[in-house]
């Protein structure tokens, strides 16, 4: 695990500088690109984002899934977070020709750890949208009270086998016996997202059929002052 760590550690450097290029270039900081570059830019950043993701999650994992949750709670807004996510996963969306839809809280300033729940969305995003072939993947933030937000990710994908559901938040799984449906043989961003959800104070449920996944929690947010 020590090796993993330190190899996980090593790449964030040259990541961190494929996501640096990549933005400006994004940017148009060295001249205009066409419809095709900007895909192509896109697609890229999307690729190094999830590699830097993955690398944080082997981190992360070692630790105990405790190092993003020394922060005090801070305002910050939910739909501008959720539009974050969805500007990093765009570009896988696209070249699969899914559709990443955006569904934001009434009361949409909050207090809370924007840092925590920005990584638990991007991770079950990215993981819907591995998992999806046709359709498309909703992240939502619904209100259930006036401080209570139940955040969702729903796919329109196969669904989780029943096998891998009892190991489904473990990090490593046992690997698919040939000619089996493969779903994942390392569940990281799970296994991550389940430790920070609970550090919330809240439970990682999920729901899962052939007509879809959808994975849920609720948080307790106040509303913040007018941002």
């Amino acid at each position: 695990m020590q090796l993993i760590v330190e190899v996980a550690h090593d790449m964030r450097s040259p990541l961190g500088s494929i996501l640096f290029l990549a933005e400006r270039l994004r940017a148009m900081q060295s001249g205009p690109l066409t419809a095709i570059q900007e895909r192509q830019i896109g697609l890229i950043y999307s690729a190094a984002f999830g590699l830097s993701t993955l690398a944080g999650d082997v981190i992360e994992l070692a630790r105990g899934g405790e190092g993003l949750l020394h922060q005090q709670p801070i305002p910050f807004s939910v739909a501008n977070l959720m539009e974050l996510v969805g500007a990093i996963v765009r570009p896988i969306a696209e070249e699969k020709g899914l559709a990443v839809r955006l569904v934001p809280p009434p009361a949409d300033a909050r207090i809370g750890q924007p840092a925590v729940l920005n990584r638990i969305l991007l991770n079950l995003t990215t993981n819907a949208l591995k998992f999806t072939a046709e359709g498309g993947v909703e992240v939502a933030a619904t209100q259930r009270s006036r401080t209570r937000l139940e955040f969702s990710v729903q796919d329109t994908g196969r669904g989780i086998p029943e096998q891998v559901m009892e190991t489904l938040f473990d990090a490593f799984r046992r690997r698919p016996k040939p000619g089996e449906y493969t779903f994942s043989s390392a569940g990281l961003g799970l296994a991550i997202c389940q430790k920070l959800v609970a550090s919330l104070g809240a439970e990682l449920a999920v729901d899962t059929s052939d007509k879809g996944t959808r994975f849920h929690f609720e948080l307790d947010l106040p509303i913040a002052p007018r941002l």
